[in-house]
């Protein structure tokens, strides 16, 4: 397992060691051992799968606010999807600084996301399939939406043609969003 550093701090990307021959292929999407020789330690307490039925649907941009704020361990099981990430920490040198990267199941990368970030996807294929892990329970009263395409972030999504839960359609921009990350 690979721990890859972004331009944002914190947040990693993970290569997983894939073992391959005639057969197909192995490989370990968690191992907690593992994540904690990288420095690592987390506590995760829930999975979550989602399946997006049509390409272009957005999910996003979510967070959850102190105490119940989360780590994800993102992996895309079917299809793909782009994948961004949204550094709400105030006292962040990378503060509003965001981050996105193709997951599918031919790369087997995955994005842990620490605490104090938002985050969404876009799906670029009908039928895609997302598995991620959390170190903190739902909370819907500490639950939070960001618009997609609030200006003041400036996120570049690769399409227009979006289709977006109502939730996610009656988000609001950041700077009407309790933000409660130091």
């Amino acid at each position: 397992m690979r721990l890859i550093k972004t331009n944002i701090k914190d947040l990693f990307v993970i290569e997983p060691k894939i073992y391959i021959d005639d057969r197909g292929w192995f490989y370990e999407s968690y191992n907690k051992r593992e994540i904690n020789k990288l420095g690592i330690n987390l506590n995760f307490v829930q999975d979550n799968h989602s399946l997006s039925l049509k390409k272009g649907i957005l999910r996003g941009l979510h967070f959850q606010n102190h105490p119940s704020a989360q780590t994800k361990l993102i992996r895309c099981v079917k299809e793909k999807i782009w994948d961004v990430v949204v550094d709400l920490r105030k006292t962040s040198e990378t503060y509003l600084k965001w981050f996105s990267i193709e997951l599918n199941p031919l790369n087997k990368k995955q994005l842990l996301i620490p605490k104090g970030f938002a985050h969404g996807f876009l799906t670029l294929e009908d039928n895609t399939e997302v598995i991620y892990k959390v170190d903190n329970y739902y909370d819907s009263k500490l639950d939070r939406t960001i618009k997609y395409n609030d200006p003041e972030i400036g996120i570049e999504w690769p399409s227009k043609n979006i289709s977006l839960s109502k939730k996610d359609s009656s988000a609001l921009n950041l700077k009407d969003v309790d933000v409660l990350f130091k």
